[in-house]
């Protein structure tokens, strides 16, 4: 099996690299994050590929040559609804730029990778009335490549809402007569909330834009009953005054919600997030809202106010809740019950809550990066004069 060297940039817990599979090498991997940097050398023994540090630290120098990709899961603390908005610019988000410098000086010394892949959230496309987006495209345009995005949910893999934005640059040869591409938008890949930020593209833009081809999702099987433990390892059940405390906190119409799945007279799994909403006085009040479609919300990091998500499971009149295990959390993302999670709690859900969704990556690798992968290696075996 043909191998494909990559540089993997904000590298977490490596969950990208889980997701590209054994057939991508990762010939370096970077992130600032001491804590995660040590859940991904437990999980990979790195042997030197790893450096812990910020990317504004890291030149184009020390990226070992046979690369063929550059995959950039970059902060999108400044660009989520969750975030503060400050966009493209600001201090975490803004580390796209530093990333985009090391993409311009391989360029610059004749090292031009044929693939970038990015991931973050769908905001970057609304993010300063979409100039963010236009930016960053024109950042690719400027060192010649093609690009296009998906919208991938992890909901079509695993029982998690988790919507990510993937853009995948390609230098224009890895397209010729190679059917990676199709005329126009699809579903579930481009929603209209793309489509809509592709039409307000400038003309030199747009001149550029990929619609990437990928096939319809089976159907998922996978349900949160099926990854919730009954002795988790991580947390506690809780006592039953705190349980009631929780329900006590519920809208009506969300007692209802429990109330419906007791009268079931089997185990029913839900999540609960706590959220603060106005009342129909004007009063802000901290709400337990839950839900029972068998999909977990989306998980994130606890940081900024964001809650941690709650499980509830009723059996006739018995209710139980807790906090989401750890190991059900990585479930929730795709990982494998082999990668060694942290002992700290916190640490553990902070790696998964700021990661990526395994089976989105493999998807995008299986369809559109694997087919680009395949098309570089053919270019660059190829005679000087075939390739000209």
């Amino acid at each position: 099996m043909k191998s494909f060297g990559f540089y993997e940039f904000f590298a977490g817990g490596g969950m990208a690299r889980l997701g590209l599979g054994e057939r991508w090498n990762a010939l370096f991997a970077n992130d600032v994050d001491a804590h995660k940097a040590l859940a991904y050398a437990e999980n990979f023994r790195p042997s030197g590929e790893l450096v812990v540090g910020d990317v504004n630290n890291v030149s184009a120098f020390d990226l070992p040559h046979g690369g063929i990709m550059a995959w950039a899961s970059f902060p999108c603390q400044d660009l989520s609804l969750a975030g503060r908005g400050g966009g493209i610019d600001a201090s975490r988000s803004g580390c796209y730029w530093p990333f985009w410098n090391i993409l311009r000086d391989l360029a610059t010394h004749h090292r031009m990778l044929p693939i970038v892949a990015l991931e973050n959230v769908v905001g970057l496309l609304h993010a300063n009335g979409g100039l963010d987006f236009q930016r960053l495209l024109g950042s690719l345009r400027d060192l010649g490549y093609c690009y296009g995005a998906m919208v991938v949910d992890a909901i079509h893999f695993l029982p998690q809402s988790r919507p990510r934005l993937f853009i995948v640059a390609a230098a224009p040869e890895l397209l010729v007569g190679r059917p990676v591409a199709t005329s126009g938008p699809v579903e579930p890949w481009h929603p209209d909330g793309l489509t809509n930020a592709v039409v307000r593209l400038p003309s030199e833009l747009a001149e550029n834009w990929v619609w990437w081809k990928m096939p319809q999702p089976a159907r998922r099987h996978v349900q949160l009953e099926n990854l919730v433990m009954d002795v988790p390892s991580s947390t506690a059940w809780h006592e039953p005054s705190e349980t009631k405390r929780l329900l006590g906190m519920m809208t009506p119409l969300n007692r209802r919600k429990v109330e419906a799945a007791s009268k079931l007279n089997r185990r029913v799994v839900g999540t609960i997030y706590k959220r603060t909403r106005v009342d129909s006085s004007g009063v802000k009040r901290q709400r337990a809202e839950v839900r029972f479609d068998g999909v977990a919300g989306c998980l994130r990091t606890p940081a900024g106010g964001s809650s941690r998500q709650i499980i509830i499971v009723v059996e006739g009149r018995n209710v139980r809740t807790r906090l989401l295990d750890t190991r059900e959390a990585a479930r929730l993302m795709g990982v494998p019950d082999s990668y060694k999670l942290p002992e700290n709690y916190n640490d553990a859900y902070h790696l998964m809550g700021d990661g990526l969704a395994v089976p989105a990556v493999a998807w995008v690798e299986k369809h559109v990066l694997r087919p680009l992968a395949i098309a570089a290696c053919s270019v660059r075996e190829a005679p000087a004069e075939a390739v000209a």
